[in-house]
């Protein structure tokens, strides 16, 4: 109903007489315009992804607020930011107008007003604890296994067996259910019921397995009900009406079983239409199904206590101590005296090959007499203490008394033929378990009706506990009055065969029979229905949720949300159930279901509970972790007690869907408690590893891998992720970061997006591990910030990765030179490893596979061993695997290069390591011309970069002039002879420095010789002649041993302690590096990374 209220403005003092005259003048203001405007304002925003996302993550329960502009002044500070935080009142009046709606079936929620405008009806809750949780609970737990399995059940196990069963089932439920009201009453429940409860709780993956392992668990519920109900029609009701008939005794079993199928099917098909035209009656008659279960639980309690008075007159017909099946005999007798004439009886016949008195009969008949005993001797009759212990057997155990005298006979061949009372299955405890456990399933009734309930945190946990102790001390008290009513091998008897194919609980009821056998087949046709209703709902909300891809097509319907697709998979899951068509073999099946739903219901309180999260607060105050432990626990006991391999199966189909949402399923932020225990888990092993450093055996690179961005934000060398890759296999800390220029408030969105596009380029090369992008004033701040700073405690990088700065001669300015020289020396202050890939872009992609070629370490120095190292973990990859690992270290002159490689053998056989070893001697020799000349390019160029302060386009033209001197210099001796004058370079300089170069072309600089060139050597600093000889010589034996190799690893050489030599370093890199494709520069950290110990 629309609220309409005057809106009068608050003014200052001062505006007093403007404010009376304001409020007379001002009109009624409906919220409805407000409401109107901003559904306007969001319908033209089109559709919004992740609203679920955003609803769950709200502190509110509606985060679309008000948008309308705020025009008051008593709030003026506050103004700029109504957008984000809304007023109080605002929140309030969201508050007031929250409704939370079944996510059950109302099947026209929308009508069209006369506007032909789309309005939602909204319909208030209005059901309390009795009807809303109390009721449903009762009606799904109380069920099939009641009427048809309990009293067998109780003549197998006994009283005291049966009891522990009823008692481990009955608290298992009850400690779920505390776990359950903890959760439930922790904040609001949307309609969703357990499978929210249990995904929000432990997060998506947890949810979504468990989810569907209760959606199988009520899917099989279905079937056993729908069992239950044939069972009933073809045994009690109509036992004539079967299509498949036995010629013999020994094919009655598969022809009964052929008629469960068709039958059951029949029904399901029948079932299914009626849930899919009209789900609305199915509630309706939710409550007559409830009173014949309840009608039927009455008239046994009656028949109890008349037994006190009167007991029944069903009597069993026992062949010495064996019962038999008294549906095609009246009398219980051998003969009989009609007329002063001996005759024979029906039962003569069945054991005699005629009906006359000198006919040959089985020898166990002639040996034994017949006797007739009550089968409900009563309440006081002491055959309580008979019925105390179990009687366990094989299957076809003919079922005898215990106390009951009797003679053997030698053969019993045929006894198979006879109409003995036989057991049907083998028997034992723990089958007995997983037969018994679906009659106390249901508990969860109450909390999938959370969107009815007027009061769903009050109500759940009550009626949930209440439901429970109430059929609790139903079953228990039916065990014991069972047990002391009814005679043990009619307890025995499954389908009442002893009985004139009665129910034998339906031969202990008042006033009939008939109450138990219409009472209970209404009961299991209504379960059945809700199981119907229920699971396809169940199937939908999952799907809706989208966080297993393959079920999404199951989360659509009919217009009013029916779940169309979800009802016939649930139709055909059933089926499967059908056509086992014993109901002994579907109830562990749905036992492993609902116990493994139950488990995690359990988990969910007890991780909740032990991490004491900030938004844990329930209202229900009766719970406590250990309780929810011993729940767990009693769960997980139980299934394997059940069946132990049904246990692993549903393990296995739970584990497969978990894996299945954890890598293709959409990502999900629920707040759940396995993420805060991972935080808590986090937090505990990072203290740890900070305790002391790891030893050299744990020892493995952790990288920080450092990349480049371009102008589009967009990674500029993705092989560069491919390689670490290839190097982590997902194990160790990966760090991929990035450094943006400029600040963080221009730059923040910008930061996002780069991480974001790292995201994408480390999902696409399956590079498992963190992003971070930072914004500095400038970039070497940046990457000096990174490099002391990324990471977490323990869990830092030791190892910086990084592609070579291959356009650092053509950049405008010093910068990327200086940027990678001082990353350098802060990797080595800081006692990190530094790797420097050269040609990056052409290292092997992750889906390329190199079928042969070698992986060269050239161990100039040591250093750590890293260079060891790292070809053994590149080839666990399947990238490297077929490479094989060679070694080149260098000799000189003193050195003897045969003792050399023998020990280099020892070495590598100790680190087992499997390599070539090659050990290559470099003789001491003069330095040639062609090292002085890279030498005095080199300083040449250094210092003309460093006279001139030069603008953009005069530093081009320098770096021309620059190349056609060093071209120049190479010139044949015919150009020499020819006498050619080279061409000069006109330059934008100042007169002094034009007419200084033009002197300097004039003494002969643009044609160099050997001879000429000498007196400018003698002026070069000899140490960089010294360096550039050895980055030459050496270049040359790599590139001669190594240049069709896949990969050369080589010792990186530091860079000059004294800065004034920077601008050199890069050059003899270079020139190190010079001829080979894929290099891979490694500098150590200062420490030992690999050892020969164990």
């Amino acid at each position: 109903m629309p609220t309409s209220f005057t809106v009068v403005p608050v003014k200052d003092v001062e505006d007093s007489g403007k404010s009376a005259e304001a409020a007379h003048s001002s009109k009624p203001v409906s919220l409805q315009i407000f409401g109107e405007e901003e559904d306007t304002v969001n319908n033209s925003e089109g559709p919004r992804s992740g609203d679920d996302s955003l609803r769950e993550s709200s502190p509110f329960l509606n985060p679309d607020y008000d948008r309308e502009q705020y025009d008051g002044t008593n709030m003026a500070l506050f103004e700029e930011e109504m957008d984000s935080h809304p007023m109080v009142s605002s929140l309030l009046n969201k508050l007031a107008k929250y409704t939370n709606l079944t996510q059950g079936v109302r099947e026209h929620e929308e009508a069209e007003n006369e506007d032909g405008v789309r309005r939602v009806t909204v319909v208030v809750p209005q059901m309390g604890t009795f009807i809303g949780v109390y009721l449903p609970c009762m009606q799904n737990i109380l069920g099939v296994i009641l009427f048809l399995r309990l009293t067998w059940i109780v003549g197998t196990a006994g009283i005291l067996g049966s009891f522990a069963i009823v008692s481990m089932c009955c608290i298992c439920t009850l400690l779920t259910a505390i776990s359950m009201s903890a959760i439930a009453t922790n904040g609001v429940v949307p309609a969703g019921g357990s499978y929210y409860m249990i995904s929000r709780s432990l997060g998506p993956e947890f949810g979504g397995a468990v989810g569907l392992c209760f959606y199988l668990g009520t899917t099989f519920a279905g079937s056993l009900y729908i069992l239950g109900t044939i069972e009933i029609l073809l045994i009690y009701i109509v036992p004539t009406a079967t299509v498949f008939k036995a010629d013999s005794q020994e094919g009655e079993s598969a022809a009964a079983l052929n008629n469960m199928r068709v039958y059951g099917t029949c029904c399901l098909v029948l079932m299914a239409l009626i849930v899919f035209v009209g789900v609305k009656y199915v509630n309706k008659l939710a409550l007559v199904f409830l009173a014949c279960v309840m009608l039927s639980i009455l008239a046994t309690y009656a028949g109890v206590i008349k037994t006190v008075i009167e007991p029944p007159e069903f009597t069993v017909c026992l062949l010495g101590n064996r019962s038999l099946r008294n549906d095609r005999f009246e009398t219980c007798a051998k003969t009989e005296i009609v007329k002063n004439n001996t005759i024979t009886t029906e039962l003569w016949t069945l054991f005699c090959d005629s009906k006359y008195l000198n006919a040959t009969c089985d020898e166990y008949f002639t040996l034994n007499n017949l006797t007739e005993i009550q089968a409900i001797p009563g309440l006081l009759s002491g055959v309580i203490k008979d019925n105390l212990w179990g009687d366990y057997g094989p299957a076809n155990m003919i079922i005898e008394k215990k106390n009951q005298l009797s003679v053997s006979a030698q053969d019993s061949s045929n006894d198979i033929y006879k109409p003995y009372i036989f057991n049907d299955i083998a028997t034992f405890f723990t089958l007995l378990v997983g037969i018994y456990f679906p009659s106390v399933t249901g508990i969860m009734a109450g909390s999938n009706r959370s969107g009815d309930l007027r009061d769903a945190q009050r109500s759940i946990p009550i009626g949930t506990i209440m439901a429970i102790l109430t059929t609790s001390f139903f079953y228990i008290s039916c065990v014991v009055l069972f047990g002391a009513c009814i005679e043990g091998v009619v307890l025995r008897d499954k389908f009442g065969d002893s009985v004139k194919k009665n129910p034998v609980i339906g031969i202990l009821a008042w006033p009939s029979p008939w109450v138990i056998v219409i009472g209970s087949f209404f009961s299991c046709c209504g379960a059945g229905l809700q199981s119907l209703t229920g699971a396809p709902r169940l199937l939908q909300a999952i799907a809706r949720d989208g966080i297993i891809p393959f079920l999404q097509v199951f989360g659509h319907g009919k217009a009013n949300g029916e779940p169309t697709w979800a009802l016939l998979l649930t139709v055909g899951i059933c089926e499967i159930g059908i056509l086992i068509a014993s109901l002994d073999d579907v109830a562990p099946i749905l036992s492993m279901f609902f116990l493994m739903c139950y488990l995690f219901v359990n988990l969910a309180c007890a991780v909740q509970t032990l991490l004491r999260t900030p938004n844990w607060r329930p209202r229900f105050k009766f719970y406590h972790w250990t309780l929810s432990f011993l729940g767990m626990s009693l769960c997980l006991s139980l299934m394997f007690i059940s069946s132990w391999y049904y246990a692993l199966v549903a393990m296995v189909i739970a584990g497969c869907i978990y894996k299945y949402i954890e890598y293709r399923g959409a990502v999900k932020e629920w707040g759940d408690g396995i993420r805060g225990l991972s935080l808590n888990a986090a937090r505990y092993a990072l203290i740890r590893l900070e305790e002391a450093p790891p030893h050299t055996k744990n020892w493995r690179p952790q990288l920080l891998v450092m990349c480049k961005l371009d102008s589009e934000l967009a990674v500029k060398h993705p092989h560069l992720l491919s390689f670490t890759t290839q190097l982590k296999a997902g194990k160790g800390l990966t760090i991929v970061c990035s450094v943006l220029e400029g600040t963080y408030m221009t730059r923040g969105n910008d930061a996002k997006i780069g991480e974001q596009n790292l995201k994408a380029v480390m999902a696409a090369e399956r590079t498992k591990g963190f992003t971070h992008v930072v914004v500095s004033s400038n970039l070497r701040d940046g990457f000096s910030l990174l490099i002391q700073s990324a990471g977490l405690g323990g869990m830092k990088h030791n190892t910086v990765l990084m592609a070579w700065p291959a356009g650092w001669k053509q950049a405008r300015d010093s910068a990327a030179r200086r940027n990678f020289i001082e990353t350098v020396r802060e990797t080595t202050e800081a006692h990190q490893a530094l790797m420097v890939a050269k040609n990056i872009d052409h290292f092997p992609s992750n889906r390329e596979r190199l079928k042969e070629g070698t992986i060269d370490v050239w161990w100039i120095v040591h250093d750590g061993g890293l260079l060891m190292l790292l070809p053994f973990l590149l080839r666990q990859h399947k990238v490297w695997r077929k490479c094989k690992m060679r070694i080149f270290t260098v000799a000189q002159m003193d050195d003897n290069s045969i003792q050399m490689k023998k020990d280099l053998q020892v070495f590598l056989y100790h680190l087992r390591l499997d390599a070539v070893v090659e050990v290559v001697e470099m003789h001491d020799s003069d330095i040639s011309a062609f090292t002085y000349e890279k030498t005095l390019v080199m300083e040449q160029r250094s210092q003309m970069l460093k006279q001139m302060q030069l603008s953009r386009t005069e530093r081009e033209r320098e770096a021309q002039l620059i190349h056609d001197r060093n071209t120049a210099s190479h010139s044949t001796a015919t150009d020499k002879a020819s006498g050619g004058v080279p061409d000069h370079v006109h330059m934008t300089w100042t007169k002094d420095k034009l007419v200084n170069e033009r002197n300097r072309n004039r003494e002969g600089m643009g044609v160099k010789d050997m001879f000429n060139m000498k007196p400018e050597w003698e002026n070069l600093n000899q140490s960089n002649v010294r360096r550039m000889h050895t980055a030459v010589k050496l270049n040359e034996v790599v590139v001669k041993n190594s240049h069709d190799s896949e990969l050369v690893l080589l010792n990186m050489p530091g860079p000059p302690k004294n800065k004034k030599g920077d601008e050199n370093y890069m050059e003899f890199l270079e020139v190190l590096m010079e001829g080979l494709d894929r290099v891979l520069l490694v500098r150590g950290g200062g420490r030992e990374v690999i050892t020969i110990y164990s």
